[in-house]
């Protein structure tokens, strides 16, 4: 917090100040009271002058108070929404460096919320630090110098007692922190579980789970609010506490200075300083007291938020890495790669080679486990590997920036991931800095001008969350188009039509194939008809190459790919 303070150093110090002065003016007001009291015993039938004096100065001390909080919350309406705006900015850039597995083992929602409750903490952290840690703390010290014109030993007795009482409540605040981490932790996993359910809506209704849902969240609330209500409960015995305490100590204080007064050693505006004062520290320290213990939770929940988001990156660019020095021609190299996933007790690659020449189309063909999407997330460095190296060029892909890496690829999966933003923009996502007419170029390439036309805004058309009022061949059409205006050397084709009809196949199978021209593609595939006009087909079986070449040459030969083959023919008789 302390770090992003500094970051705006002039409207902070005005705030510091601001909240200073206020609180001077506050306590020198006791004085200032005590001045008039005096003033008026002294002058009750005399000239008016110095009671006027008395009156202006009071009056000046509580304008200066008032305007000065208001000078503060002026500056802070600035100064504190910039520390959470730079600290939500920070936390979303940290957490997009994280590597897919990151992403993939944990709720994308939940994180996102997290962003949220630890700008929501940070804020709230840095209010009660400025209008009610600072405060009281000024208040007290301020007012015990005061006290020590009327008796030093007074003064000295509260100084100890003040430090021990803060001492007690301290240790009773700190001893509760697991209350308050548990209900930050039960509180994010509401809103974790909240998201997971809303953005899984189509999935709920198809299979009539709404009412297994709404029960199953009720009882995650429950133990939410059971949380909170332990934390609470925990709060208001410190303040309990605080209270029985801070009310004995001022009884105590009132009754010394009476007996002060009686026995000449006060004056009367003496007395009326006491008593002010007396109450000023009752409140300073029941403030302070309530508001370290609010810090406390707060930062229960800024640790929550915290620990989750700021996980070390497991997949750092290296110091010295590397970029491409001319544009990549798109040669690949899988040398002797070994790979296993965490946890896994067999590598899915073990000494696994494959050489792509730039330029060349290769289908990856296989069973369900065979490591054909491993090689495609490896290619795309969604995980390093344990041994060997994948080159592209001629580079090691770990060698080299994640930006150059993928600004050398792009990409065409099967499920088409878009944005809630028009049609434009989700085809300027392959190159931002397009024009407009670069964008229509590459949706008439990929074939879906005349869909996007027809669209009641056209090119400014939304697409709804996830692309939902689009169709599957609509949404593969538009990433065809953004990797059209991408222009990269590398195609990587991830069961790209697998998902469609047959009408909506042929629309995309035509735009790729027009895509694919001039470049070096890989695709996983398990339609084999979709790599009839590739130069390669490399058949895996348990994360090893068990065939490689020309469609037509394996057509001819016995072996696991005829064998696919074989059956994809019967699986269509069956359905004809």
């Amino acid at each position: 917090m302390w770090r992003y303070v500094r970051h705006h150093p002039v409207r902070h110090g005005v705030i510091f100040l601001s909240v200073v002065f206020a609180v001077a003016c506050t306590v020198i007001g006791s004085y200032a009271t005590r001045y008039l009291v005096d003033t008026l015993t002294a002058h009750a039938h005399g000239p008016m002058g110095p009671v006027w004096h008395a009156v202006t100065l009071l009056a000046v001390l509580i304008a200066c108070d008032n305007m000065s909080w208001r000078v503060g919350g002026w500056y802070a309406s600035h100064a504190f929404v910039e520390v959470t705006g730079d600290l939500r900015r920070d936390l979303f850039r940290y957490l997009t460096a994280h590597s897919a597995p990151y992403f993939s083992d944990r709720m994308p929602g939940a994180l996102a919320a997290r962003i949220g409750t630890a700008a929501t903490a940070s804020f709230t952290l840095e209010s009660l630090a400025t209008w009610n840690v600072l405060p009281p703390c000024l208040n007290v010290a301020l007012s015990i110098t005061l006290l020590a014109t009327v008796s030093p030993v007074m003064a000295v007795v509260i100084v100890v007692l003040a430090a021990a009482l803060a001492l007690l409540m301290f240790r009773m605040a700190e001893s509760g922190r697991s209350h308050h981490q548990l209900f930050a932790s039960e509180a994010a996993t509401v809103d974790a579980e909240m998201l997971d359910v809303v953005s899984s809506m189509p999935l709920v209704r198809s299979f009539g789970m709404v009412g297994r849902e709404r029960e199953r969240l009720a009882g995650v609330i429950e133990r939410e609010m059971g949380a909170r209500g332990r934390s609470l409960r925990y709060l208001e015995k410190l303040r309990l506490v605080h209270a029985v305490l801070t009310a004995l100590l001022t009884a105590g204080l009132l009754i010394w200075v009476v007996l002060l007064w009686h026995s000449g050693a006060a004056s009367i505006g003496d007395v009326v300083m006491v008593i002010t004062l007396g109450f000023m520290i009752l409140h300073g320290t029941r403030d302070l007291a309530v508001a370290l213990v609010e810090t406390i939770q707060h930062t229960a929940r800024l640790e929550e938020a915290l620990s989750a988001l700021l996980v070390p990156h497991d997949m750092k660019d290296d110091p010295h890495a590397l970029t491409f020095e001319a544009h990549p021609r798109g040669e690949i190299i899988f040398d002797d790669v070994t790979f296993a996933y965490p946890g896994g007790e067999t590598p899915v690659l073990d000494h696994f080679n494959l050489h792509i020449r730039a330029g060349t189309r290769v289908g990856l063909v296989g069973r369900s486990g065979s490591g054909k999407s491993t090689v495609i997330g490896l290619l795309q460095r969604m995980r390093f590997v344990q041994g060997g190296a994948i080159l592209v060029d001629g580079l090691d892909t770990r060698r080299l920036t994640e930006e150059s890496l993928r600004a050398s690829m792009s990409v065409v999966p099967q499920d088409v991931t878009m944005l809630r933003r028009s049609v434009l923009e989700n085809i300027r996502y392959g190159k931002p800095e397009a024009s407009e007419d670069e964008v229509i170029a590459a949706a008439t390439a990929a074939g879906c001008l005349d869909f996007i036309e027809a669209m009641p805004e056209g090119f400014a058309t939304e697409v709804g969350d996830r692309g939902v009022k689009l169709s599957g061949g609509q949404r593969q059409r538009i990433a065809i188009a953004r990797a059209f205006l991408r222009n990269a050397p590398i195609l990587i084709l991830d069961e790209a039509t697998s998902a469609l009809d047959s009408e909506s196949e042929q629309h995309v199978q035509a735009a790729l194939d027009r895509l694919m021209m001039g470049r070096t593609v890989i695709a996983v595939a398990h339609r084999l008809s979709t790599l009839k006009t590739f130069d390669r087909i490399v058949v895996m079986q348990y994360g090893r190459i068990v065939q490689d070449d020309s469609p037509q040459m394996l057509e001819r030969m016995d072996g696991p790919y005829r064998d696919l083959l074989s059956r994809q023919a019967m699986s269509l008789d069956d359905v004809i």
